[in-house]
Parts: C-alpha cells; sequence; structure tokens
C-alpha cells in the first residue's frame, strides 16, 4: 500500500473534500425554493434510487442500516437543512459540523472500550473555545438555536460513524467485508422515510405542494448535486481513497472542507468573513487537527521499523 498520493489521487481527494465544502452553498441555494425537511428527503430519494436495483443489500442486520440511516437523515442532515435555513450561516454551518470527530471519540469509548488519550483532550480545548468565540457572536448570521441544531447534526454523524464501525465489525467477524456504497445507498432507506415523515408533520402537505409548484427548475441541478456528486461519488471515491491508502495519508484532507465551505459562501453568498469567524475557524480545525493528525510516539516507532 503506498504511503503517499499519486498526483492523479491527490487531484482526486482535493475534488471530494471541494464538493463536500461548496455542498453548504448548494443546499443554501436549495432552501430558497423547498422546505428543508422535503428538501433533504428529496436527497436521499435521489441516493435511494435507482443505485438500489444495482446493488445488493448489505450482509448486515437491519439494525445498522436502520441506525445509520436514521442518524444521517433525520438528524445529521435534517438539523443541517432546518439549521441552515435561516439560523445559521453555510460557513459557520461547515466549520461546526466539524466537531462531530469530538462526538465520535466520544461514543466509541463509550459503545467499543476505546480510551481517552491526551492527543483527545488537547484536540477539545482549542475547538471548545472556538465554539464559545461563535456562541459570543449571536445576531451575526448565526443564532444559539442554529448552533444548537448543527451540534446536534453532528452528534448524529458520530452516531451514523459508529453504527458504520460497527456493520463493518460484524461483517468482519463472519469473514465478510461490506461495500461502503451499497451502505450508505440501502441506509438511504430510512433517511428518506424519516424526512419523509417529518416534512408531513412539521412542514405539511400544502408547504409541500406550493413549494413543488414554485419551485425553479434549478432546484434539480441542487438535488443531483446533493446526492449523485456530494454523497454517491464522494463516498464512493473517499472509500476508494480509503482502501488504497493509508489512512494517515488521506483524512487529513477533510481539515479543507470547512475551507472550501467558508470560502464558498463568502465568494457567492457574500457572506461577511470577520475576525472572530476567521479565528473561531482557525480554533475549531486546529482541534480537529489535533486528533486527526496525532501520532503516538510508539505508533510513529513501529512505522518507522517497518
Amino acid at each position: 500500500m503506498p504511503s503517499h498520493l499519486s498526483s492523479r489521487d491527490a487531484a482526486l481527494a482535493l475534488l471530494v473534500v471541494f464538493i463536500w465544502g461548496t455542498n453548504f452553498v448548494v443546499v443554501r441555494w436549495g432552501l430558497d425554493m423547498l422546505p428543508p425537511l422535503f428538501m433533504a428527503a428529496c436527497r436521499f430519494a435521489l441516493v435511494l434510487c435507482p443505485a438500489i436495483f444495482f446493488l445488493k443489500k448489505p450482509d448486515v442486520p437491519w439494525r445498522f442500516l436502520a441506525i445509520y440511516g436514521g442518524a444521517v437523515g433525520t438528524g445529521q442532515f435534517g438539523l443541517l437543512y432546518i439549521a441552515m435555513d435561516g439560523f445559521i450561516s453555510p460557513g459557520i454551518a461547515s466549520v461546526v459540523m466539524q466537531t462531530q470527530v469530538f462526538f465520535t471519540i466520544a461514543i466509541a469509548m463509550r459503545r467499543s472500550g476505546d480510551r481517552l488519550a491526551v492527543h483527545h483532550v488537547l484536540g477539545l480545548l482549542p475547538a471548545a473555545v472556538g465554539l464559545v468565540v461563535i456562541g459570543l457572536h449571536t445576531g451575526e448570521g448565526i443564532t444559539a438555536v442554529g448552533l444548537v441544531m448543527v451540534l446536534g447534526g453532528a452528534l448524529c454523524w458520530a452516531i451514523s460513524n459508529q453504527a458504520t464501525r460497527e456493520a463493518v465489525a460484524h461483517a468482519a467477524a463472519r469473514g465478510q467485508s461490506i461495500n461502503p456504497l451499497a451502505f450508505v445507498v440501502w441506509g438511504a432507506i430510512f433517511a428518506m422515510l424519516s424526512l419523509f415523515a417529518g416534512s408531513l408533520v412539521l412542514e405539511g402537505p400544502a408547504l409541500i405542494r406550493q413549494s413543488v409548484a414554485t419551485a425553479h427548475w434549478a432546484i434539480w441541478a441542487t438535488l443531483v448535486w446533493q446526492s449523485a456528486a456530494n454523497t454517491l461519488f464522494g463516498y464512493t471515491m473517499w472509500a476508494w481513497l480509503l482502501g488504497r491508502y493509508p489512512a494517515a495519508s488521506i483524512v487529513p484532507i477533510t481539515l479543507l472542507v470547512p475551507v472550501f465551505g467558508i470560502g464558498a459562501s463568502v465568494l457567492v453568498l457574500n457572506e461577511p468573513l470577520q475576525d472572530w469567524k476567521i479565528t473561531a475557524t482557525l480554533l475549531v480545525m486546529a482541534g480537529v487537527a489535533i486528533n486527526i493528525l496525532w501520532r503516538p510516539r510508539k505508533i510513529l516507532a513501529e512505522g518507522e521499523a517497518a
């Protein structure tokens, strides 16, 4: 397994994180035409169909797919889309969502017995300060409700990460592996159903009919970008890269997601880029970077010996 990315694969990795980062702006465009839960449901409907007819269901219990789909759908994207519908700016949302790293660590400690390491604490401190800085500037494109909802979305992202991890472990215990794209697609069943149900209850049939009748044709472009580019292409290529290179060579590139997110929001949506916003972003990303890039001395020594 090569340790350094080729020029082609480095460009592919950058393309994926570019798509993930700029997707926050695309979502913001879509929210001008469709209510948040309904738009999220349409996104997962397009993830599901027609791909489900070409991909075999992963050989794991349905509960893994249900937890994953529910957490990603209603939790991660449901809360994120509602928050971005007037409660928080796309750029800041792209930063706050990265706190899923810390939620993932906490859940793994609880579910899998992972131990808390020094670098986890060291990473949490600057990230927490960054969130406080964001919280102190509510009213400047940010509300407390929006911040809490995005944090809730990050928590649900972490839950979906753990569901995936346990599904992979379940398959491995049986000498099998999981097609990550098939797992995402079949999990979309539960994401789509929960989001459509939430939309019918909270947004109502009348608003859904009106938004569909008045939506510009460009809504289809935003939905295709969210489903085909962001989810199907992005997740598939990322899984392929993780299978080709060590995680240490790939995962740090995700630090560029909020860079593209804020950059696109500033350039396309004219989101103000105040000093406090830059400071908060650097603090949160410093915390995430410590957790992603930290290499214990023992592991480094083993790597050098190899």
